[in-house]
């Protein structure tokens, strides 16, 4: 990576707090050139794959990237609108909405910038985004709300990365997960409670998590203890009985022992038990994306129907609903007590004081 060359430092310019809101990624468009280097980005990440990596060049160059691209390609062209992948599109606007909700919130002033840990927009170009802005102080917000080591932590690992190559680093502070923040909680709820109120309560709730590998939990990552206490936070604001939900895991990748139980697994259980209507949400989503609407609302929905279940619903993901907004500018908000701009607003004649003393003792205008 070359080496960032920023702006100069000027005395007395307007500072801003940044956020960073990131999230996984997207291919640039659903075609199996675009899909090969999404994927080849994607898969190669240390903490995504955890295989040595001489043995796993073979296996992804040699096998993956050259299968792998045209099927992913034609299931992303089944989910993609004008705006491109569903997923870039909602980040977009949960982003607009963030920034807006912030500097409603907060004395001083905000920018809220989009980053995809793989594709475009990059994290090397959300970073610099705030850095033209004016902002000297940044919270990184990845969308994740468990913990994983293979989302959050290569976020880290990313935004570290690209830091390190600037030679004025902003202060930064980072969010490490929300999975029982109360107004995530109570932002799921509610919109669980208006899809019930418009399709009917169903006899059962799978909560939908994405999976990871068995030998990741097994050395230390809490995402599995993360998405159950979710699940059991969910259930408790919904009044569930015991049988009446469950939590699961999805996106299995190769041929390793992932976490367990199986979304697909339990639905189509439950399809052979005539159970006469099932909905299912994601509360590790966000935002909506391949995984939800394909995998979970048609992929999934065929296993269950197909094996004898009745009717059949993917509730959406939260999005740029205005509780959720609300949800993640007072989660950030609470990360960033302390600094300037969440104390006070600027005081331009100050600032332009301090311009003045530098520029008597020498400095750069």
């Amino acid at each position: 990576m070359a080496r960032f060359r920023g702006e100069q430092y000027h005395h007395g310019e307007g500072e801003r707090l940044g956020i960073l809101l990131t999230n996984l990624g997207t291919p640039d468009a659903p075609t199996p050139s675009a899909l090969r280097r999404y994927l080849g980005e994607f898969l190669w990440d240390r903490r995504v794959v955890e295989i040595p990596r001489a043995v796993w060049w073979l296996i992804l160059h040699g096998i993956i990237l050259r299968t792998r691209p045209k099927k992913s390609a034609a299931a992303y062209a089944g989910v993609w609108g004008d705006e491109g992948s569903p997923l870039l599109a909602h980040g977009r606007r949960q982003a607009k909405a963030l920034e807006t909700e912030l500097n409603q919130r907060l004395p001083g002033p905000v920018s809220v910038s989009l980053a995809m840990r793989y594709g475009q927009p990059s994290i090397q170009a959300g970073l610099e985004e705030l850095h033209a802005a004016g902002a000297r102080r940044i919270l990184v917000l990845p969308l994740y709300p468990q913990y994983a080591s293979a989302t959050t932590g290569s976020t880290f690992d990313k935004v570290t990365e690209v830091l390190r190559q600037w030679r004025w680093v902003p202060e930064v502070r980072f969010v490490h997960q929300y999975h029982d923040d109360p107004g995530y909680i109570a932002a799921l709820a509610s919109s669980i409670r208006e899809h019930w109120a418009e399709h009917g309560r169903p006899r059962r709730l799978l909560m939908s998590f994405h999976g990871i590998p068995e030998r990741g939990r097994d050395a230390g990552d809490p995402y599995f203890c993360h998405c159950h206490k979710t699940g059991r936070l969910l259930a408790e604001a919904l009044e569930l009985g015991s049988e009446e939900w469950q939590v699961a895991f999805q996106s299995r990748f190769g041929k390793a022992k992932w976490i367990e139980p199986y979304t697909d697994a339990t639905l189509t259980a439950w399809g052979r038990e005539g159970l006469e209507h099932a909905d299912v949400v994601c509360p590790g989503f966000p935002a909506d994306c391949l995984e939800t609407l394909e995998e979970i609302g048609e992929e999934n929905r065929e296993y269950f129907e197909e094996a004898g279940g009745g009717q059949y619903h993917y509730i959406p993901a939260l999005n740029d609903r205005a509780d959720h907004i609300q949800a993640l500018a007072a989660l950030a908000t609470r990360h960033v007590a302390g600094w300037p701009e969440a104390e006070r607003a600027p005081d331009p004649e100050a600032a332009e004081s301090s311009r003045r003393r530098a520029l008597e003792l020498g400095a750069a205008d």
